[in-house]
């Protein structure tokens, strides 16, 4: 009987569609954009900057992809996915991506609401017989979506030592669903945010009992296989330790170093922060997005059912924080961005989307201490004004003059800071700063006067000091000349 009823229940989920329906009418082919030599400039300077920062911050591996609508516009890795095998991080490197997991958690609770198996305000306890907290009488429940917002006033963690105890002690389902009824609420329901790895624990739980199908088996049924994404998994895959698994490393210590950390799967915790996955497969998940909101349908879920999530639908009384359906939603520079991101032992991931630009950038670190966010933000910074610029006029693209390639590459500017990188860009050359979070705001153009000779130009694009490149044999560039004082090519 219980194998009819999850034969049933499973055929009941969404599937995919035959057929990924085409981009949106108004976009120009995939290759025209990635192809565009505007965008393939931005794209070197990515590159430049990710490996180059990389490099400075001592993180052992990154991988990263840049999506614009159904095209992964560049995908890669730098650095080492496990430092001391020296096996190299590439875009197919599985990483922790942690709290991302929420995402996915979300999509299968909207999901069940839109069969019919539960409403939004529907208390906790109407699908988990087994819930209870502590909390004042006359409070309110503890409602599904305010797990799915992060106002369920429960509080951030089971009550386990599992981000503390070096063994990462994550509870059992059954150590779960004992403990959380000798927790108690933090603040009364739909009063305060509250970031609850606990609640989006019990929102996987509430899902998978409306479904009548084990968490586990329904996600990847219902979401993962529907959309190819072969290499992303429920909880972190032990058969791929010294393989595709990035070994996950710590913080720096006092003298920069960072310590291999355990291997971990996250037991109950898994619905909000189990996953794995790699660039490559969350670049997918940002491609199904961009399709379902520009085509509509119901390709894994209702297109409506998505845009409902992107929404706003919890703010904080000083109007800084604010929360979708499972995603994290932001304005900044007046451009709205929705996603996630990941902290969990040895890893900081993000996924950044701007659905408006059809544009999103997936960023992945094994080492704790980095601020994935800024990185994900960076990388859409370099590469979002080339692509709204290929889109808006395709084929008008201009590639850099190859007269300029002798000077590409990275001086040394040692003792005084890193390295300055040297790049192609507009008409001319673009200097950045490494290490840098800011390559966009701090990049300073060149733009050629003479032979080997360049000026800075100034923010009104008149033209300040000189800068000299002195040649080498071969034809390529062996130091610049600025100031008098000359500092040397390094790669």
């Amino acid at each position: 009987m219980r194998a009819l009823l999850l034969g049933l229940t499973l055929a009941a989920a969404p599937a995919a569609a035959a057929d990924a329906p085409p981009p949106a009418a108004d976009a120009p082919p995939p290759a025209a954009v990635r192809d565009d030599p505007r965008v393939q400039t931005a794209l070197e300077l990515a590159r430049t900057w990710l490996e180059g920062q990389r490099a400075y911050e001592g993180i052992p591996g990154v991988s990263a992809a840049i999506v614009h609508d159904q095209e992964v516009l560049w995908s890669g890795g730098f650095g080492y996915a496990d430092r001391e095998a020296k096996r190299e991080a590439t875009a197919d490197t599985i990483y922790s991506i942690c709290s991302i997991s929420k995402l996915f958690t979300s999509v299968a609770v909207m999901q069940q609401r839109d069969a019919g198996r539960l409403r939004l305000d529907d208390p906790v306890g109407r699908h988990l017989p087994w819930f209870g907290l502590k909390r004042t009488e006359g409070e309110g429940d503890v409602t599904v979506e305010g797990l799915l917002t992060h106002a369920s006033g429960l509080p951030r963690e089971s009550d386990y030592p599992y981000w503390s105890d070096p063994t990462w002690p994550f509870p059992t389902r059954a150590q779960l669903m004992e403990t959380v009824r000798k927790q108690e609420a933090l603040y009364a329901p739909a009063t305060h945010y509250q970031y609850s790895n606990l609640g989006i624990a019990l929102a996987g739980e509430v899902a998978a009992a409306a479904a009548g199908v084990p968490y586990d088996a329904y996600v990847k049924r219902a979401i993962l296989d529907p959309l190819a994404m072969d290499s992303t998994t429920t909880q972190m895959p032990a058969g791929e330790r010294g393989k595709r698994l990035a070994v996950g490393y710590a913080a720096p210590d006092r003298e920069g170093r960072r310590a291999p950390l355990a291997f971990f799967t996250a037991g109950a915790i898994g619905p909000a922060a189990g996953f794995a996955s790699t660039p490559l497969d969350l670049a997918r998940f940002a491609s199904w997005q961009f399709r379902l909101l520009a085509r509509g349908g119901t390709e894994v879920l209702k297109a409506t059912t998505l845009r409902e999530m992107h929404r706003i639908h919890w703010v904080e009384p000083d109007f800084e924080t604010t929360w979708g359906l499972g995603f994290w939603v932001a304005r900044r520079d007046d451009k709205v961005f929705v996603g996630h991101g990941g902290s969990c032992p040895g890893y900081r991931t993000q996924l950044l989307m701007r659905p408006e630009d059809r544009i999103a950038t997936v960023f992945m670190a094994n080492a704790q201490g980095v601020a994935a966010a800024a990185w994900a933000q960076r990388l859409y910074d370099i590469v979002a004004p080339a692509v709204k610029a290929a889109v808006k006029e395709p084929g008008k693209g201009k590639a850099p003059d190859p007269a300029l390639r002798p000077y590409v590459g990275a001086y040394s500017v040692a003792p005084w800071g890193g390295e300055i990188a040297v790049l192609p860009w507009e008409d001319g050359l673009a200097v950045i700063d490494l290490p840098s979070m800011e390559p966009v705001k701090e990049m300073t153009r060149l733009r050629r006067t003479g032979e080997h000779t360049f000026r800075r130009v100034r923010k009104d694009d008149s033209l300040a000091e000189e800068i000299v490149f002195v040649m080498g044999a071969d034809g390529r560039a062996t130091h610049f000349q600025r100031h008098s004082s000359r500092w040397p090519r390094v790669r």
